[in-house]
């Protein structure tokens, strides 16, 4: 396998507050909403870095105490604690870089009756000379907490820039962060996530950059770079540019930030939780157009083609230096030693506010409680543990894996994400894709039979524990995760 080329500069840090605490925003399109942000917007500040640098960010917990919680760990809990992951970043998950297993807690009822000083804590995130240029996100992840957070606001992008800024193509095209955030909103705040029916009980807003339906100009013939950004909780997106004089291609130059080797025409694309999508796009007819997503009752965002023509009209490029080498089956260290995860609910089996199981089975799934009982009602079976640790990987090896989702439901989605390491996805339902694709979030939607997906990935650069999840928010917070402890060789 090749190496991958150092595309970083000399060092250089990014400083950046994150202060979050309840806002009272004002959503154009929607309204005024109050709940917790960074930086009092949405979506948060846009980092940008190149490889080689450091993000050192200063974290402000201005949030209230958290409230008293009897349930186990697989409820929700603590909602005005927080942490940071950087999604996607191939950077160290441990000490105080992209460490989910830190908790930033606000003060104690008695710290906040004295007039204590709100906390602040440090993350400092290395991003290695040899990272791949491309678009990334940010939001918190702290287990019980996150899904509440997520739909409130609290997200934002990063942008690792390198080599693929340079073509001169891309360079001549505006650069554009569209971010998609899915707000869980009754009655101007978030309502705390308090059952299972949580979810289902509050419609969705969706916001692009803070907006409902902004409008973006675009001339004829210009071509505009797209940062299309997931930064969804419960929603995966199909997305489509539609309008008077038919569809817009969208020409895929990346996906989960990694560059493609060369653009790909699509008239859809697939986002699930987590998803980006690096697009460029150009103004044909003059008309207004509709950025879409299947099942949404209105448009994300409305383009307008009109202005005077670019001539000649601005180019696409032909070939582009691709993010990462692929991997080869002949590269898996020991083929006898496949992981699988199958994702499986199980439904009314629980008492109390949250009745349903959200497990991960397959090869290495948390032990049950009960050996001998009812596995679909036992309280420990497939459900996160954070003293177990379910799969040890160690650096160096390439390995196997397959996932799958038992849901019947086509419209209920389980993407799997696993942080630290790209996987690169080579079948999707037993179907070879040529070429594959790195991704570091894979959408599995239910049916009859679920969607399946094989990939490949090896383990580099950095040890520490973290995990593997389902990207649902609301299903990682009842349980649908699993803990990985990256190994030396």
């Amino acid at each position: 396998m090749a190496s991958r080329p150092v595309h970083g500069s000399a060092s250089r840090v990014l400083e950046q507050t994150l202060d979050v605490r309840f806002t009272d925003v004002s959503v154009p399109g929607h309204g005024p909403v109050t709940t917790r942000t960074y930086n009092g917007t949405i979506p948060g500040p846009t980092l940008r870095v190149r490889a080689g640098h450091t993000l050192r960010l200063t974290h402000v917990n201005g949030l209230p105490p958290n409230p008293p919680h009897s349930g186990g760990h697989n409820t929700p809990h603590r909602p005005n604690s927080f942490n940071l992951h950087t999604h996607g970043l191939h950077v160290s998950p441990s000490g105080h870089a992209d460490n989910v297993l830190r908790e930033f807690a606000p003060r104690t009822p008695e710290e906040s009756a004295a007039g204590a000083a709100e906390p602040r804590y440090t993350s400092t995130v290395h991003v290695p000379c040899d990272h791949p240029a491309g678009t990334y996100w940010y939001h918190p992840h702290l287990h019980g907490s996150t899904a509440e957070q997520v739909v409130g606001g609290m997200a934002g992008v990063i942008v690792v820039e390198g080599d693929v800024d340079d073509v001169p193509e891309i360079r001549a095209a505006a650069d554009l962060v569209v971010c998609i955030n899915e707000l869980k909103v009754g009655d101007g705040h978030v309502p705390a996530f308090t059952s299972g029916s949580w979810m289902t009980g509050v419609p969705s807003t969706f916001t692009v950059n803070g907006s409902v339906n902004p409008t973006l100009r675009l001339r004829p013939g210009e071509v505009q770079r797209w940062r299309l950004v997931a930064a969804t909780a419960f929603a995966a997106l199909r997305l489509t540019v539609t309008g008077e004089a038919g569809d817009m291609a969208l020409h895929q130059i990346a996906q989960d930030g990694i560059t493609f080797p060369t653009p790909v025409a699509r008239t859809t694309v697939d986002l699930a939780m987590g998803n980006r999508a690096d697009v460029l796009v150009r103004g044909g007819a003059p008309g207004r157009y509709e950025l879409r997503a299947d099942g949404l009752p209105g448009p994300l965002m409305t383009i307008e083609v009109a202005g005077a023509p670019v001539r000649p009209p601005m180019r696409l490029p032909a070939s582009l230096p691709p993010g990462r080498p692929f991997l080869d089956e002949q590269d898996i260290t020991d083929p006898d030693a496949d992981r699988e995860v199958v994702f499986h609910a199980d439904a009314g089996v629980f008492t109390g506010a949250f009745p349903n199981a959200f497990r991960i089975l397959g090869t290495h799934a948390t032990p049950a409680a009960d050996p001998g009982g009812d596995p679909t009602r036992d309280p420990a079976h497939g459900l996160f543990d954070p003293a177990c640790t379910n799969h040890t990987l160690r650096l160096g090896t390439v390995e196997r894996w397959t996932v799958r989702t038992d849901e019947s439901l086509a419209a209920f989605n389980h993407p799997f994400h696993l942080h630290t390491d790209q996987v690169l996805l080579t079948h999707r339902n037993g179907v070879r894709l040529d070429p594959p694709v790195w991704h570091d979030t894979l959408g599995l939607a239910g049916g009859t039979p679920g969607d399946s997906v094989t990939f490949l990935v090896r383990y580099e650069d950095f040890t520490g524990r973290t995990i593997a999840h389902c990207h649902q928010l609301h299903h990682e917070d009842l349980g649908m995760m699993q803990t990985v402890h990256y190994v030396a060789p």
